[in-house]
């Protein structure tokens, strides 16, 4: 990862929140398309030697993303669900994510997530903020403990190295 490039991790456990702010030293339109083609998501949303496989996506408001987590032995060893509540081309995503299985069904133990993700280019960057609202903090706490800051900071190392720029 390029260090000179924003990368803001926030955890509030009060709120229940997780907000991210990291930027890219790509224009807007390359990040929304690593963002919004499965083709391309694929490639950089599991940090290494994990990788995401997805299983279907539909991306319009009202359609959503089902994607398995495959481990270095090329097993599914997990599924996720990101369900689009709200979509402004090239400014902002508005999903609600879950883990859920093989055919997408959500797993009702763990409360949903609501994830905002808004895009903004300046001086050739683009800036992307996540803000996460938690279901509930025993969801917030275990997906920290089971290193989403360390997982996510890998991916955006996987998203640097396809722009071009990674320093890895």
């Amino acid at each position: 990862m390029n260090s000179a490039l924003l990368f803001d991790f926030v955890v509030d456990k009060d709120n229940r929140t997780i907000t991210i702010k990291r930027e890219f030293d790509a224009d807007l339109a390359m990040v929304w398309e690593a963002w919004t083609n499965p083709e391309i998501l694929d490639k950089w949303y599991a940090p290494k030697p994990f990788r995401a496989e997805t299983q279907t996506m539909d991306f319009r408001e009202g359609g959503f993303w089902h994607y398995a987590m495959i481990n270095p032995q090329d097993e599914k060893v997990g599924y996720s669900r990101y369900d689009y509540q709200k979509i402004e081309p090239q400014k902002t995503i508005v999903e609600l994510r879950g883990f859920c299985d093989a055919n997408g069904t959500v797993n009702p133990n763990f409360a949903r997530t609501t994830a905002t993700n808004d895009f903004r280019e300046e001086n050739g960057k683009t800036l992307v903020k996540i803000h996460a609202q938690y279901g509930s903090v025993e969801t917030l706490e275990f997906i920290v403990k089971n290193g989403f800051i360390e997982g996510m900071s890998a991916c955006f190392g996987n998203l640097d190295e396809l722009l071009g720029n990674g320093k890895n």
